[in-house]
């Protein structure tokens, strides 16, 4: 792990969160960025200096803390810069795509975040997760049953079969994209991630709004029991209702960019089962143990390591008493946190039995405070189902493949396998 020029007076070296060894193995060069102090300075290309946040307790407070926020026009009186704008120009996002991207729920604080939230969260009701379980496990049987006829000598890649692929079609059932409109819609789920080629990712947005609009107007002519059809419907205290332009950011936020969350926990969590088969024979044994062993994956792998919403301090204020100043960015790393030893015992020992140290859950791989993750259910649900699913068909499934040697995409906020190659 390297650190380039020193930041600002007395703040140490500034570490490029781009780095080869950094981006191959997050938990080891964070660990050691814990270890140096509550806060270093983190840069990446084409984005202004921000502290990096790395222990559990400090992350758990910015996350809590009102007076962090995520649009930076809540820093009172003071001009900073837009580092989300910042990153979408080096993702090299066209322009005129911007506001679909900047107007995501996440992208508020307080009241307004507030309103988005609940006009979208009828769409994540536990009723609504429970009620979709059967079709989710059909959809996973469905994806499992074609692997022998896609598979070479028995062997057959996870990640584009399988573990990409579930999570797209469940958030494809959520939002309402019909069954015809689906290939269109997977085409546009592998263009829009920032390792996309900048061509596709145009030539995907170009398409990809006039649909969204398209298939407003359809739910408006013809609700359907969807996320979309919920959005239209849904109105706040003062009947005011989602514009367009926010259904569509809520659209691509769920529907495209949720699944490819989903599908990278998937993909960590059964490499993580196959690398170690004591932990896969117990839980075997023990089905029971599965929402148990779902949250170690979480804590222990889990595809977020660090949280793409940088949040902006609205005043002076302390980390792990070093000093903050007021408009000063942080970015939350989530993947410190869930192996800092303050918090977790041998946290780089995965252990499906392990209990959380309160009723809720101990990790953050979902996030914290007023923007914990609004699809965490469905999440959880898909892994369940995808991990019961895939050692219940294909009992004596190996790996395939010498772990250290699989690829992963070149990205600082998510560790997401590029290949998983499997013996059936």
């Amino acid at each position: 792990m390297t650190a380039t020029n020193p930041g600002p007076a007395g703040s140490g070296p500034v570490v490029d969160m781009c780095d080869a060894e950094l981006m191959r193995d997050p938990y080891t060069g964070y660990a050691r960025l814990r270890e140096q102090a509550p806060l270093v300075r983190g840069l990446m290309p084409g984005v202004d200096p921000a502290w990096i946040v790395t222990r559990y307790e400090d992350v758990q407070r910015v996350l809590s803390d009102p007076r962090f926020v995520n649009d930076r026009a809540n820093v009172p009186g003071i001009r900073v810069p837009n580092m989300r704008e910042q990153v979408l120009r080096a993702h090299e996002i066209p322009g005129e795509y911007w506001k679909y991207r900047l107007l995501r729920m996440d992208a508020f604080d307080g009241a307004e975040h507030t309103r988005l939230r609940k006009l979208v969260s009828q769409a994540f009701t536990v009723r609504r997760i429970t009620e979709l379980r059967p079709r989710v496990e059909e959809i996973a049987d469905g994806l499992l049953d074609r692997l022998p006829g896609i598979a070479e000598d028995g062997v057959v890649d996870l990640i584009p079969h399988f573990a990409n692929r579930l999570p797209s079609a469940v958030l494809c059932e959520l939002v309402g994209i019909p069954d015809h409109d689906r290939p269109r819609w997977e085409e546009w789920y592998a263009a829009i991630p920032p390792t996309a080629a900048p061509e596709a990712k145009a030539a995907a947005w170009r398409a990809l709004v006039p649909y969204a609009r398209s298939l407003i107007e359809r739910r408006r002519a013809e609700p359907g029991d969807d996320l979309v059809s919920a959005m239209i419907a849904a109105q706040d205290e003062d009947g005011e209702r989602l514009s367009d332009t926010e259904m569509i950011a809520m659209m691509v936020m769920l529907g495209l960019t949720g699944p490819h969350t989903n599908a990278t926990f998937i993909g960590n969590g059964v490499l993580a089962l196959l690398t170690h088969p004591e932990q896969l024979a117990l839980l075997r044994r023990r089905p029971e143990l599965m929402p148990r062993a779902v949250e170690e994956l979480l804590r222990w792998c889990g595809p977020t390591q660090v949280v793409p919403r940088t949040r902006f301090a609205t005043e002076d204020l302390e980390i792990g008493g070093m000093p903050v100043r007021e408009g000063e960015a942080v970015w939350v790393v989530l993947a410190g946190a869930n192996h800092d030893p303050a918090r977790f015992d041998d946290p780089e020992r995965l252990d499906i039995t392990r209990e959380p140290a309160s009723p809720r859950e101990s990790h953050v791989a979902f996030g914290g405070g007023a923007h914990h993750c609004l699809a965490a259910a469905q999440a959880r649900q898909d892994a369940e189902v995808a991990f019961e699913a895939l050692l219940r068909r294909y009992p004596d499934i190996t790996l395939a493949a010498d772990p250290s040697l699989l690829g992963r995409d070149p990205m600082p906020f998510q560790w997401r396998l590029t290949t998983l190659p499997v013996r059936l």
